[in-house]
């Protein structure tokens, strides 16, 4: 095993990717002390330690709490933040506190076809792929499709109401579990032949709503029907169970990007990774709701 530039700095390790990579990388036999996990929360940075590897307290936004994170590091995963809106100038701030601090390699985590693809959350993507590259640091870029788990809210909700509403008509999604994409993540670090490269990562099967609708029947053990409506009224309804105008309007969106075959593609490139076929739909799905 050839393990990339030690200590290897994790972001996000008190949400549910970057933990996941912490423990992907001990299991590969990555040295707990050879790991340092950054979360903005200190206590679920303790449940994150218990593990034994390093922490430390910092924040995307806070240029100067990561570079006391990333002093002496070798390699650097960059989980992309949750703030839509903010990611471009808070994973700029990460790159940066990088470079300054020596690091090596950068692996980050992107959306499909980040720098050619007109879905939604393409462009933060698309301008952090930019400017990582414009540093020359050497990088591997993950470029994760859809998680199964986004789908756990669903899997309640109809299994009470009975339907599953989207306006996706006839589009799939190559989801795939949240493990799966962290030990690809760990794979790129423990592995050689990785760095320049752009991965396409993605499930093995893509579903179709129909198909999510007899999952979520399976895990409810109830019948769930898939109701496809337009673009129009899905905002419509959103807006009337309480979202507001905007949220509505990029949910909606995001459907439309799945209608439009955006997150379809089965490169195989993450099985290939991670040496075994990524887990099925509804397996992702029981795993999200069984705690």
């Amino acid at each position: 095993m050839t393990i990339a530039a030690t200590p290897i700095v994790v972001t996000g390790t008190t949400g549910h990717l970057g933990r996941l990579v912490v423990d992907s990388l001990l299991a590969r036999g990555v040295v707990a002390a050879d790991i340092v996990a950054i979360g903005r929360s200190a206590e679920k940075l303790a449940d994150v330690a218990s593990t034994g590897v390093r922490t430390a307290i910092a924040d995307y936004s806070d240029r100067a709490s990561l570079d006391v994170a990333f002093a002496g590091a070798g390699s650097l995963v960059l989980v992309s933040g949750s703030e839509v809106g903010q990611r471009v100038q808070q994973h700029s701030n990460a790159i940066d506190a990088a470079v300054d601090a020596g690091i090596s390699r950068v692996v980050y985590t992107s959306a499909p076809h980040a720098t050619t693809s007109a879905l939604v959350l393409a462009p933060e993507h698309k301008a952090t792929e930019e400017y990582l590259a414009s540093t020359g640091v050497a990088s591997t870029v993950l470029r994760n499709n859809w998680y199964s788990e986004n789908y756990a809210t669903d899997v309640e909700r109809s299994g009470e109401s009975g339907v599953l509403l989207s306006s996706t008509g006839d589009g799939r999604v190559a989801s795939a579990s949240r493990a799966d994409y962290a030990d690809a993540v760990a794979a790129v670090l423990t592995t050689d032949g990785h760095e320049g490269a752009v991965y396409e990562l993605s499930g093995d099967i893509a579903w179709s709503y129909d198909e999510l609708a007899a999952a979520i029947a399976e895990i409810s053990g109830t019948p769930v029907e898939w109701k496809n409506v337009s673009a129009e009224e899905h905002v419509a309804i959103l807006i009337g169970a309480g979202l507001d105008e905007g949220t509505a309007g990029f949910v909606v969106a995001l459907d439309g990007n799945i209608r439009d075959g955006l997150l379809a593609e089965t490169s195989g490139d993450l099985a290939r990774l991670i040496g075994r076929p990524t887990t099925p739909l509804i397996d992702g799905l029981r795993a999200a709701t069984s705690n």
